[in-house]
C-alpha cells in the first residue's frame, strides 16, 4: 500500500531470500567441483524441446519470444538451466542415493504408528427427531410433552412393524427425515458422547426409546456399525516408503547443506546482507538436530 510497508516488506523476506541464493551457491559451487556441467548437446536437446512445446519454428524466435517475455538471452537461459541441472545433480547423487528404507524399517514404522493406518470405526443410523419448540420463558412445558408423546408413538410404530424411514419421513422435524431419516456413515469419534453411549447399547437393527436432546426427542436406528480396523501392510507400504524417504531426504539435505556452510569461506560485500543472512541461520541451526 505504501513505500514504508513495502520496505518492511522486503526487510522481513530478505534474510530468507539471502539464506536460499547462499545455498543454491554452495550446491552449484559443489556440482562443478564433482564435474557436472550442461554440455552443448545436452543444451540442444533442451532448447528443442521447449521449441516443439511451444511450437517455435526456429531457433531466432524463441529468442525473440525469451528476450520479450522474460527479459532474457537464450545464453542467460543456458545459465539458468545449468545451475538448475547442477543442484539437482547434486541432490541425486550425493543425498538421494544415499537415503534408503529397508523393509524390516518399513514394517517397524507400521507398527509403531499403526494408528496412521488404521480405519476408523464408523456406524450408520436413522433417526426420528421432534422438535420441542421454545416457549417466551424457555421450554413450553406443553409442548414438550406434546413431543414426547408424538415421539413414543412414533417409535411404537416402528416397533409395531413399520418402516422406520417411511414413519421418520412423515413424523421427523429435521433435514434427514427426506432421506429417510438416513445418518451416515459416519466416524463414530465424531458423535456426542450420549448418542455414543445409546449405540453402544444396541446391536444392529436397534431402535432406541426416546431420548431428550436440546432439539427436542430423538429415536434411533442402528443400521450398521464397522470397528476400527488396520489397512493390511502391504497396501500402505508404498505410502510408508514414500513419507520415510521423504523425511529422511530432507534431513540428509539439511545436514549436506550444513557442512557446505561451515566448509564454505563466503566474502560478503555488504554487512546488511551478512547479518541478515546470520540473524535467519542461527534460529535454524539451534533447530536442526546434531549431527554425529
Amino acid at each position: 500500500a505504501t513505500d514504508a510497508e513495502l520496505a518492511r516488506m522486503l526487510r522481513e523476506i530478505t534474510p530468507e531470500v539471502i539464506a536460499g541464493v547462499i545455498d543454491e551457491l554452495l550446491l552449484v559451487q559443489q556440482g562443478r567441483d564433482l564435474g557436472y556441467s550442461l554440455g552443448d548437446e545436452q543444451f540442444r536437446d533442451l532448447l528443442d524441446g521447449i521449441k516443439e512445446e511451444n511450437g517455435f519454428a526456429s531457433d531466432e524466435e524463441l529468442a525473440e519470444v525469451l528476450q520479450q517475455q522474460e527479459g532474457m538471452r537464450v545464453t542467460d537461459l543456458r545459465r539458468m538451466m545449468e545451475r538448475q541441472m547442477l543442484v539437482s545433480q547434486v541432490q541425486q547423487v550425493e543425498i538421494l542415493q544415499k537415503v534408503s528404507i529397508t523393509e524390516v524399517e518399513a514394517r517397524e514404522f507400521y507398527e509403531t504408528n499403526i494408528e496412521q493406518f488404521t480405519d476408523p470405526a464408523l456406524v450408520t443410523m436413522r433417526e426420528i427427531l421432534v422438535a420441542v419448540p421454545e416457549g417466551t420463558a424457555g421450554v413450553n412445558i406443553l409442548a414438550d410433552r406434546r413431543a414426547r408423546d408424538e415421539a413414543g408413538s412414533a417409535r411404537e410404530r416402528v416397533m409395531d412393524g413399520e418402516d422406520f424411514g417411511l414413519v421418520a419421513a412423515e413424523a421427523s422435524d429435521v433435514a434427514s427425515k427426506a432421506n429417510g431419516g438416513l445418518i451416515g456413515p459416519i466416524e463414530l469419534s465424531q458423535i456426542s458422547e450420549t448418542i455414543q453411549e445409546v449405540i453402544a447399547e444396541l446391536e444392529v437393527g436397534d431402535v432406541s426409546e426416546p431420548m431428550r436432546t436440546p432439539q427436542g426427542y430423538q429415536i434411533l436406528r442402528l443400521e450398521s456399525r464397522t470397528e476400527p480396523a488396520p489397512q493390511p501392510f502391504d497396501e500402505v507400504r508404498q505410502d510408508i516408503s514414500n513419507n520415510v524417504f521423504s523425511d529422511r531426504r530432507l534431513a540428509e539435505y539439511d545436514k549436506y547443506l550444513e557442512r557446505l556452510r561451515n566448509e564454505a569461506v563466503i566474502d560478503w560485500k555488504s554487512d546488511e546482507l551478512r547479518q541478515a543472512y546470520e540473524t535467519y541461520q542461527e534460529p535454524q541451526a539451534a533447530a536442526a538436530p546434531t549431527s554425529q
